[in-house]
């Protein structure tokens, strides 16, 4: 528990140094910071995903079984965006805009880490109360991975509406599919070492092969033709990758602890400053040419966003009907809970430039609920036990 909630200091505290730091650095000083930010953001997402792709396992024998479970999480995971990216739409974007395709990328690109991802945390905490055993733990499980798996393929199309059909989004497709085909051929396949230094050394790696590609590709076709392949697949596919079995020492977890908490830390200092005066600056981005809300409204618009959010996540309720009414609210109560891969997606949208009130509201939504994740653990738990009974 003291987890999550540190995970939302650490945003906190991030954010507000974002807005801390134009003033105390001189603008030289400014950039190379950021840019220093980025990279250790990437190095540390990439290692997150590692360790998500390291949880990712399936019986090839029965592959059959799950095409249920992904249709439920695809539906977990789809429907809350949704829900999100037509609020931000209809009730905060004049209507002059809801024709505009550009307002559309945008706001599906921002109400896509608005929207939860599943958290680890509820797992660690139903094995401590005995129930790992039990058909909600196993099943949430299952859900919980192919949940993080369908918020990293929603990013593709997310790319392509924001980039357009050009040739370097052939190349990232091709990619994409590879990478896909490399995972699922050679899951579990190859005994690494995965102590936290050589996870993190793994991290580099696949953050440094990136961004070589970006910067080979931006200095030959220019910033218009670069191929920016984000860091979420190929570490994920890495992890994946990896033969299971490996028992992680108290140094790993504490180690990987610190890199979920800074990575929480970067992602707050990454945010563009805030402007709460009524001309907002000058954007490329059609949604942060918004002008600011009051405090009294952004907070406003994040419950009603963490409501339709959570709402959305109550779609594994229509299913597994054999099961009682309290497993399967159990189930999508267990879906409401934030990780650090929500996060993620921030980053990335922060690299298309998106910024003002929305991006605010959904940066604030996300703490909001890192903050409830202890009460939806909470939830799980009571409902768990009462079923066990």
């Amino acid at each position: 528990m003291k987890k999550v909630l540190s995970f939302s200091a650490m945003l906190m505290i991030g954010l507000l140094l974002s807005q801390l730091m134009p003033g105390l650095l001189t603008e030289t000083c400014y950039e190379h910071t950021r840019h220093g930010i980025e990279i250790l953001l990437g190095v540390c997402l990439a290692f997150i995903m590692i360790n998500v792709g390291r949880e990712f396992e399936v019986d090839k024998s029965n592959i059959k079984s799950y095409a249920k479970d992904y249709l439920v999480a695809m539906l977990a995971a789809a429907m809350p965006w949704l829900l999100i990216a037509l609020y931000y739409i209809f009730v905060l974007m004049p209507s002059e805009w809801w024709s505009n395709a550009a307002v559309w990328k945008e706001s599906l690109l921002l109400s896509r880490f608005a929207a939860p991802t599943s958290a680890g945390i509820l797992f660690t905490m139903l094995a401590a109360i005995g129930l790992q055993k039990s058909w909600i733990y196993k099943k949430i499980q299952v859900l919980a991975i192919f949940d993080d798996l369908d918020t990293i393929l929603l990013m593709i199309p997310l790319q392509i509406a924001m980039i357009g059909m050009q040739w370097q989004m052939g190349v990232i497709l091709v990619v994409v599919v590879l990478l896909l085909w490399i995972g699922w051929k050679k899951m579990s396949s190859y005994s690494l070492n995965c102590g936290w230094k050589s996870l993190l050394g793994y991290s580099a790696l696949v953050y440094g092969a990136t961004y070589i590609i970006y910067i080979l590709t931006d200095h030959f076709f220019g910033e218009e033709g670069s191929v920016h392949i984000e860091v979420l697949l190929p570490a994920f596919v890495l992890g994946m990758v990896i033969k299971h079995g490996y028992k992680s020492s108290k140094a790993d977890d504490r180690a990987s602890s610190f890199i979920s908490l800074l990575f929480m830390l970067l992602v707050g200092m990454s945010m563009p400053l805030i402007h709460l005066e009524e001309t907002p600056a000058q954007t490329n981005s059609i949604i942060a040419s918004l002008p600011m809300l009051s405090w009294g409204s952004i907070a406003l618009h994040v419950v009603i966003i963490s409501l339709l959010s959570n709402v959305g996540k109550l779609t594994p309720m229509l299913f597994y009907r054999e099961r009682s009414l309290k497993e399967r609210l159990a189930l999508s109560v267990g879906m409401f809970t934030r990780g650090e891969v929500g996060a993620g997606v921030i980053f990335i949208a922060l690299g298309y430039h998106i910024g003002g009130p929305i991006l605010l509201i959904s940066v604030l939504t996300l703490v909001f609920n890192l903050i409830l994740t202890g009460g939806f653990v909470l939830i799980v738990k009571r409902l768990a036990l009462s079923c066990e009974r």
